[in-house]
C-alpha cells in the first residue's frame, strides 16, 4: 500500500475494486465503513459480484469478467477529455502522458459500455467524482491482479491515481491489499526469483558484492530463477528435479490441478514444511513439522508495510521446529554453517543487508512496529509514499491498450467462472477447515448462481450441480444468490474434496507469472 490502512479513513472518494473487502479483509472494511459511515467518503465499488461492501457504495457497476483496462482507460478519456486531470502534479511529476492520451482517445464512454458491459453515463460519473475528490484512494485485491493482464491492470489504476494526483498525499494513493498475511514480508525478504531483500535485482552486482562479503562467498548467481507458476511446467519437462516446499498448498492453490499433480509427481524429490498434513504434503518425499506463528519468535510486515514484532505464546507440538532453524540446519548440513542464535540476530542481519529496512531493530517496533522504507535508526519510518517524488524520479504513465481474458464461452463452454474466498475460510483451508465452529458455518463448497441462470438451466437452491471445465470436473451444491449476476458462476477455492482449481486455467500473466484465476469458461448442469 501507497498509504496506510488508517489513512482511508481520511479520503474523500474510495474506489475499491477487485477486492471482496469484508469477507477478505474483514478488519479493513471497518476503516472503509467508517469513512462512509462518519465522515461522509463516497464509495464507489466496481465489481462483478454484488459483495456486502455494495450496500456502502455512492456507485456501484458490474464489469465484464477480464475488462478492468477498458473501464479504466474509459475513466481517463473523460477525465481528459473533461480537462478534470491535475496539471501541476502531471508536469511536474511524471512522464509519458501524451502516449497514455493517445492510447485512451477511443476509449469514449460508449466504447467502453461495449466491451465491459458499465453503462456510459456510469463511467462518466465515476470519472468526475474520482477526478474532482480532494484525496481519492484506490483499493484493489486478487480480482485485479489474477488475470493474464493482471500487470496491465495494476499499471493502469496507477495511471489513473497519478493522472488526478491522487498519489503521494494523505487519504489518497493505490493501496493493494495483499492476499495473506506477511505476504508483503516474504517479497520485501526476497521471496521472488528475480530480487534479494528490499528488492535489490539479482542482476545487479553492487548488490550481489554487498552479499558476497557479508556472507563470506563468492560467485552468487546473477540470472533470475522461476516463478512457482513456471515450475511445474519444468518438473514436467524434467528441468526442475526438486522441489522445497514451505507453508504453500499448490495442490489446492494452484490453477488446472490435474497438470499440477502430475508435475509434482514428476519430481525425483519433494519436501514439504508445514504445520499440517496438506494436500501436498501427502504426495512429499519428506515432511518437516514447522511451528505456527503463535510458537515463535520474528517480525510480520503487514500490507501498509508496517513491520511488527510476533511474540512467542506457546511451545510447538511434538517435533516442530521454527522455519529459521530448520532452514539454518538444512544449510549447515550441506556444508554453508548458519550459526544463528535468535531470530532478532536474524533481523540484525536484514537491517544491515537491506536498505529499505535498515533502521528497524527489534528495541525500535518493541511495541509500535515501523514502515518501511526506515534506512536509518533515527529515521520515523514512511506511512505515506511518494511524497516528493518516485524512486524512478518521475512517475512513468503506461499506454495500455485492453487485451480480451485468455478464454471465451463458445456453445460447448457459456458460461463464465471466477473463484476467490468466503469469510468463514482462509485460503486453501489448511487450519480454518481443522475448526469446528467455521466449518459448521461453512461446511462445504458450493457454486453461487443468479437467479436468472438458476431458472434457465432448472437448477433449485441447494442442489448439487456438475461444474465442467476444458481442464476438469467437480461437484457442488447450488447456491442461487442476489450476488450473482446472469452468464457469470462464483465457486470459493478453500475446499480440496471438490477444488476449483480442477477447473481454472493457467494461463500466465507474461510478465507477474500469476494465472487467470478470475476469468475461465465451463459448463453447469444438475449432477
Amino acid at each position: 500500500m501507497t498509504n496506510t490502512i488508517g489513512d482511508l479513513e481520511t479520503a474523500d472518494v474510495i474506489l475499491a475494486t477487485g477486492t471482496n473487502t469484508t469477507e477478505n479483509h474483514p478488519v479493513i472494511s471497518t476503516f472503509i465503513k467508517r469513512a462512509v459511515e462518519k465522515r461522509g467518503a463516497k464509495l464507489v465499488v466496481i465489481d462483478p459480484r454484488k459483495i456486502r461492501l455494495t450496500n456502502f457504495a455512492r456507485k456501484w457497476v458490474r464489469q465484464n469478467l477480464g475488462t478492468d483496462v477498458a473501464w479504466i482507460n474509459g475513466l481517463m478519456h473523460v477525465i481528459i477529455k473533461e480537462d478534470l486531470y491535475d496539471k501541476a502534479f502531471v508536469s511536474k511529476r511524471t512522464a509519458g502522458f501524451e502516449d497514455l492520451k493517445a492510447m485512451v482517445e477511443k476509449f469514449t464512454p460508449a466504447f467502453v459500455e461495449s466491451i465491459t458491459g458499465i453503462a456510459a453515463d456510469d463511467i462518466v460519473e465515476i470519472a468526475r467524482l474520482y477526478a474532482k475528490a480532494r484525496a481519492a484512494s484506490i483499493v484493489y485485491c486478487m480480482g485485479i491482479t489474477q488475470h493474464t493482464t493482471g500487470t496491465d491492470n495494476v499499471k493502469s489504476l496507477a495511471n489513473l491515481s497519478m493522472l488526478c494526483g491522487h498519489l503521494g498525499i494523505e487519504g489518497g494513493g493505490v493501496n493493494p491489499l495483499r492476499g495473506q498475511n506477511n505476504v508483503q514480508g516474504a517479497c520485501d525478504m526476497g521471496g521472488l526469483p528475480n530480487v534479494f531483500t528490499g528488492y535489490q535485482p539479482v542482476t545487479s552486482e553492487e548488490a550481489r558484492k554487498k552479499l558476497e562479503a557479508a556472507w563470506g562467498v563468492t560467485g552468487i548467481p546473477d540470472k533470475p530463477g522461476y516463478t512457482v507458476t513456471e515450475m511445474i511446467p519444468k518438473a514436467i519437462e524434467g528441468t526442475v528435479k526438486a522441489l522445497y516446499i514451505v507453508g504453500e498448498n499448490p495442490m489446492v492453490s494452484d490453477p488446472d490441478l490435474h497438470h499440477v499433480k502430475h508435475g509434482l509427481e514428476a519430481l525425483d524429490f519433494m519436501v514439504v514444511q508445514d504445520i499440517f498434513m496438506t494436500e501436498t504434503a501427502q504426495l512429499a518425499d519428506v515432511v518437516l513439522p514447522s511451528a505456527c506463528f503463535a510458537e515463535k519468535e520474528g517480525t510480520f510486515s503487514n500490507t501498509e508495510r508496517r513491520v511488527q514484532r510476533v511474540r512467542k505464546a506457546v511451545e510447538p507440538p511434538g517435533q516442530a521446529r521454527d522455519d529459521w532453524r530448520i532452514t539454518a540446519a538444512i544449510s549447515t548440513a550441506m556444508g554453508f554453517p548458519m550459526g544463528y542464535d535468535s531470530a532478532e540476530q536474524i533481523m540484525a542481519e536484514i537491517a544491515k543487508l537491506t536498505p529499505s529496512y535498515g533502521g528497524i531493530t527489534y528495541e525500535r517496533i518493541d511495541r509500535v512496529g515501523l514502515h518501511w522504507p526506515c534506512p536509518t535508526p533515527d529515521h520515523p519510518g514512511t506511512p505515506v509514499l511518494h511524497t516528493v517524488q518516485f524512486p524512478i524520479g518521475k512517475g512513468k504513465f503506461h499506454a495500455i491498450d485492453y487485451i480480451p481474458p485468455a478464454e471465451q464461452t463458445d456453445d460447448a463452454y457459456p458460461l463464465y467462472l471466477t473463484t476467490g474466498r468466503i469469510i468463514y475460510h482462509y485460503h486453501t483451508g489448511t487450519m480454518t477447515r481443522k475448526s469446528e465452529g467455521l466449518n459448521e458455518r461453512a461446511p462445504e463448497n458450493f457454486v453461487e448462481i443468479s437467479a436468472e441462470d438458476a431458472g434457465r438451466y432448472g437448477i433449485e437452491d441447494g442442489s448439487m450441480v456438475t461444474i465442467a471445465s476444458r481442464r476438469g470436473k467437480i461437484k457442488a451444491k447450488a447456491a442461487v444468490s442476489e450476488k450473482g449476476v446472469a452468464g457469470t458462476v462464483f465457486i470459493p477455492f478453500h475446499f480440496a474434496e471438490s477444488a476449483v482449481n480442477e477447473l481454472t486455467h493457467a494461463a500466465l500473466d507474461p510478465v507477474s507469472k500469476i494465472p487467470e484465476y478470475k476469468v475461465c469458461a465451463v459448463v453447469l448442469e444438475k449432477a
